[in-house]
């Protein structure tokens, strides 16, 4: 079984400009991604998906593959994940005759991994790969759903005032189920499936729950280890 890291890492983001390659830990951001990957013995390949030559550059010599350029239509604030990574599975398979069994999805803006907690994963996916369409790391969520608002006008409204009733959001936590947030440590997608139905996740999302990581998203988040 052909298991592959890909790591996105698009040039153009618009919350912290070239933020894939700032210096975290006195190394590039993608770094620590890119490492955590070649030091599993689980993963057969680490791939960048950029579009970008000085990020591929770069990549390239930190170990990682990058084969192809992504195609600027895959590259925009609007392209989801569906559509890179169905291009990087098209490109192996058409172009290196190369079939990826598992992709690994590992975000760069996750890059407090530890080896054990993420080769560990690997193989709880692989224990349950015959149930499971994909897998999602996890971690415990403080609040349920309920007791988020949204804004409309100055004005706090509930996601479920049109099912629940009464003061929902005010009820003690404890009396609705426990809630997980997805954390970006290890996501696992299975090229069948993909290729199938053209979906990244399907309807049998395996649950693989870790402490909370640090998601980068802002220049103070950078400070942070």
């Amino acid at each position: 079984m052909n298991i592959v890291a890909i790591i996105p890492a698009r040039s153009g983001s618009k919350s912290i400009k070239n933020k894939n390659i700032l210096m975290y830990k006195n190394k590039p951001l993608i770094y620590h991604s890119i490492k955590i990957a070649l030091r599993s013995k689980l993963v057969d390949r680490v791939i960048v998906s950029t579009d970008s030559k000085k990020y591929a550059k770069l990549s390239k010599k930190i170990g990682a593959e990058v084969p192809f350029l992504r195609p600027k239509k895959y590259s925009k604030d609007s392209s989801n994940d569906s559509e890179w990574i169905n291009h990087a599975i098209n490109y192996l398979i058409k172009k290196e005759n190369y079939y990826p069994h598992l992709i690994i999805h590992l975000r760069p803006t996750s890059p407090n991994r530890n080896i054990k907690v993420f080769e560990q994963g690997i193989k709880w996916f692989l224990k349950n790969i015959n149930k499971s369409t994909s897998m999602r790391s996890v971690s415990n969520f403080s609040q349920p759903p309920q007791k988020l608002f949204k804004i409309k006008n100055n004005f706090l409204k509930g996601f479920f005032d049109t099912k629940l009733k009464g003061e929902y959001h005010s009820r003690p936590r404890q009396e609705y189920p426990h809630t997980y947030l997805p954390n970006g440590y290890i996501d696992i997608l299975k090229t069948k499936y993909i290729l199938k139905t053209k979906r990244i996740y399907g309807n049998k999302i395996l649950s693989y729950i870790t402490y909370p990581i640090l998601d980068i998203d802002t220049k103070e988040d950078l400070k942070y280890s």
